[in-house]
């Protein structure tokens, strides 16, 4: 039921990246991916979620995460665009995020934060491996990320994923090797780096969701679900 849930979840994120152009608002991508996720016969795991509104979460440029679907924001060429979206499907849970720009970009500095933050998830997904540590993972994403000059987003974190949309383990994107629990066969984590080209600190804007980057920098996201195995991680949030 994860696969299922999280292939839901695949499927969404690939055709909204599609459908990304200048012109176009958030409400048009969160309408569209409820669409999806209900004729896929899954539930939006986000909305009504602690009273949130919304499918998608969508966050642009020195948005972080939480970013609520809009038909007052409109997509404009360049943007970074963050978006999460989580399926339920026979009771289970799939949960991943990616960040795209709206027509690409000319901006250097947004270019190599997209690239870095892709690259600190897949080198924490190195790190799910049975009988490792957690914060193997955190340690990891950590390194790619400061290493390349950009910080990592301490207040929100990754999180085991199942029945419920945020289980334990709590998964910083930060921390030291050979700390934390242990892994073993059949977790399946929500790995998600958020990374800010300036500070880490963030603020909550008056909705009560939408967060920021406190310097006003730009924030990439990226997420996927994964299963932990007696060989090598899989990646199930993946078409």
């Amino acid at each position: 039921m994860i696969r299922i849930a999280n292939r839901i979840v695949a499927e969404v994120l690939l055709t909204l990246k599609e459908t990304i152009k200048q012109g176009i608002t958030t409400l048009d991508l969160d309408i569209i991916a409820e669409e999806m996720i209900v004729k896929a016969g899954g539930k939006p795991a986000f909305k009504g979620y602690r009273k949130y509104p919304a499918t998608l979460c969508v966050s642009l440029n020195n948005e972080v995460v939480h970013g609520i679907p809009s038909k007052e924001r409109i997509l404009q060429r360049g943007d970074i665009v963050s978006m999460d979206v989580g399926v339920i499907y026979n009771n289970y849970v799939g949960d991943a995020a990616l960040s795209t720009f709206v027509e690409g970009s000319s901006d250097p500095l947004a270019n190599k934060l997209m690239e870095i933050t892709e690259k600190s998830l897949y080198d924490g997904i190195k790190e799910c491996l049975s009988r490792a540590r957690l914060q193997n993972i955190s340690s990891a994403i950590q390194a790619t990320a400061e290493n390349a000059g950009f910080s990592v987003v301490r207040n929100f974190v990754g999180h085991g994923v199942g029945r419920y949309l945020h289980e334990p383990p709590a998964i910083p994107n930060y921390g030291k090797r050979g700390q934390g629990p242990m892994l073993m066969p059949g977790m399946v984590l929500a790995i998600e780096p958020m990374i800010n080209a300036g500070t880490h600190e963030v603020d909550v804007l008056s909705d009560g969701w939408t967060a920021v980057t406190k310097d006003g920098s730009l924030s990439a996201h990226f997420e996927h679900s994964v299963v932990v195995t007696e060989n090598e991680p899989e990646i199930l949030s993946i078409i």
